[in-house]
């Protein structure tokens, strides 16, 4: 018999959308039927994020994941009575909830390494409060590949109904990002790719790969990384029974996918699969780690500073990453 996995929700950075998303999320009687939900933060942030949404609900505390009764009304919550909002400035960055939000995400990940976690979905956080407030990292997966003392390649990939992206290179300077095009790093955003569409139920999955460089390069009139590096990468791969199709000019190879002809794209620095898939699907954008043994996705958008407390937050995006992470949580623990 199937298991329902429990995902413990993070209610994101204090300071933005975060607290409001979530609570949207937790009021969908929806959410609690995929999965054992367990929120682990403050409960003075809940409370912050039932008054933006206007939506109540029953809050059980309990000390542990042990402990939660999920036949209890309401949800279940693990209060780490670490972050007071009343000290803390809303629609603004702020150090100090940046700290917070690493430590959060560390005991969730802590829990997860202990078993009582199948998967960590938090709302939207600061990456630069996060890395001033003492998490000294480029980005969340660079921290969370640390956490889980991960050897080898992971990366950060961005999923819309659609397709779904995967990065040769992510959160570095376009200049450092061209020199970081080797085959190793093709080698495992490919593989990553396969694994994970297979996780989110592609059997079979369809794999284009964009070309660095204008026009694919012109024949080398424009670079010649296509010739030399991405293309003698596939080759190898192809005969290595990885399927794939590229490189294909980033102009075009979304087209296709647009239109159903691939299921993913291995694109080769952030903006190029970034702009693509915030155009085409910015309400339902989930962005996930892949690769490493703990699973975390969270809404590719941000924290929206200028709509905090409005009540008007979207939470399209919040849903999908809890979707997804409950597929990928329900197939891993009944495999």
């Amino acid at each position: 018999m199937n298991q329902k996995p429990i995902i413990g929700l993070m209610l994101g950075d204090v300071t933005g959308i975060g607290p409001e998303v979530a609570v949207k999320l937790l009021s969908d009687p929806l959410t609690h039927e995929k999965a054992k939900v367990l929120v682990v933060g403050d409960r003075r942030v809940l409370e912050l994020g039932m008054a933006d949404s206007k939506a109540q609900f029953a809050v059980n505390i309990v000390e542990s994941a042990d402990a939660a009764d999920w036949s209890k009304p309401g949800i279940q919550m693990i209060d780490l009575k670490n972050v007071n909002p009343a000290d803390i400035p809303r629609g603004q960055t702020s150090i100090e909830s940046g700290r917070l939000v690493g430590e959060t995400l560390k005991v969730m990940t802590d829990m997860a390494h202990a078993g009582k976690l199948d998967g960590v979905c938090f709302a939207p956080l600061n990456k630069g409060a996060l890395n001033k407030g003492g998490w000294k990292y480029r980005d969340e997966h660079e921290m969370f590949a640390k956490w889980n003392d991960h050897e080898g390649y992971y990366g950060e990939v961005n999923l819309i109904k659609l397709f779904c992206t995967f990065r040769v290179t992510s959160h570095v300077s376009l200049r450092q990002a061209v020199d970081l095009v080797i085959p190793e790093r093709i080698e495992g955003a490919l593989r990553l790719a396969h694994e994970m569409m297979r996780g989110l139920g592609k059997t079979e999955p369809r794999i284009g790969v964009a070309a660095l460089n204008p026009h694919n390069g012109e024949g080398g009139l424009f670079g010649t990384e296509e010739i030399e590096i991405i293309r003698p990468t596939l080759d190898r791969l192809r005969a290595e029974n990885l399927p794939c199709e590229g490189p294909f000019p980033s102009d075009t190879v979304f087209l296709k996918a647009r239109a159903g002809d691939f299921d993913a794209v291995v694109i080769m620095y952030h903006d190029q699969g970034q702009i693509a898939t915030k155009l085409l699907g910015f309400s339902e954008g989930v962005t996930l780690t892949g690769g490493l043994k703990t699973l975390y996705t969270t809404p590719s958008h941000g924290t929206a500073y200028d709509i905090v407390g409005k009540g008007i937050a979207d939470v399209g995006a919040m849903k999908r990453a809890f979707d997804v992470i409950t597929d990928l949580a329900a197939a891993k623990k009944n495999r």
